[in-house]
């Protein structure tokens, strides 16, 4: 694994949210990948330098619902954002044991996981910052991101930030609604996106960490779709109180 520069301990600038994955295996030295992210705008701060490897180009591999032009945006943004990744784990093997730490202002989170898996948390969040407009749906769950997290985890976080959302609308005085369809269609899209992603990361690869880590983030994309059409029965029982009435607090 290659080193990133970045010393968790220096306080990153106060419009600046930074995420660290230190990652640690038996038979390599620790590494450190910082994340820094524009927290007015939720937009990844770009570590990647030019000249941008070729696979990043806009037009290899592009999404077929893609709205940009290359004329305007030569180089896919959530490619260009994801070269650092591959740097640092390009050619580890999927299932290679390691442990992990996320460190942040607030907290840190430490787990024993495996290549892909962490692969997978950080090319999530990376993609949630990244300026496609398909992607930019997945800002707030961003700001609150949870390292590696669960199938349940996901399938609540996803749609408590997509009802969330539908409050702000009213609020603004937009059309909202509860029913969950154009949610279906952001993950619809997400799923186009990840198949043309992993197209576009086996050219810059020697091993399948990184490849699998968007497999597997595009399975917990599917599978919020399955739960949304079969009424998130997964997490519905967690609500049993908010289906009896409500108690009003006493007169005093």
């Amino acid at each position: 694994m290659q080193n990133q520069a970045a010393n968790p301990n220096e306080y990153p600038p106060q419009d600046v949210l930074r995420f660290v994955y230190r990652l640690k295996a038996e038979d390599c030295d620790c590494a450190e990948f910082p994340i820094d992210i524009h927290k007015p705008t939720m937009t990844l701060i770009p570590a990647a330098k030019e000249p941008y490897p070729f696979w990043t180009e806009l037009g290899y591999h592009q999404c077929h619902n893609c709205p940009l032009n290359a004329a305007q945006t030569p180089h896919c943004p959530v490619a260009v954002n994801l070269a650092p990744l591959l740097e640092l784990c390009g050619h580890l093997v999927s299932h290679k044991p390691m442990s992990v730490e996320v460190i942040t202002d607030r907290r840190t989170v430490r787990c024993e996981s495996t290549a892909q898996h962490i692969a997978s948390s950080i090319l999530g969040l990376i993609m949630a910052t990244s300026p496609c407009p398909h992607t930019e749906y997945l800002k707030p769950m961003a700001r609150f991101h949870l390292p590696l997290a669960d199938q349940d985890e996901t399938i609540y976080r996803v749609t408590a930030t997509f009802l969330l959302a539908q409050y702000f609308r009213r609020q603004d005085g937009l059309p909202y609604s509860l029913e969950l369809e154009e949610l279906l269609k952001i993950y619809q899209n997400l799923q186009i996106i990840n198949l043309h992603l992993t197209q576009r990361l086996r050219a810059g690869i020697s091993e399948d960490a990184a490849v699998n880590g968007v497999i597997l983030l595009d399975l917990l994309s599917k599978t919020v779709s399955w739960s949304i059409e079969d009424g998130l029965e997964e997490i519905s029982y967690l609500f049993d109180s908010y289906r009896k009435p409500l108690q009003s607090p006493p007169q005093t």
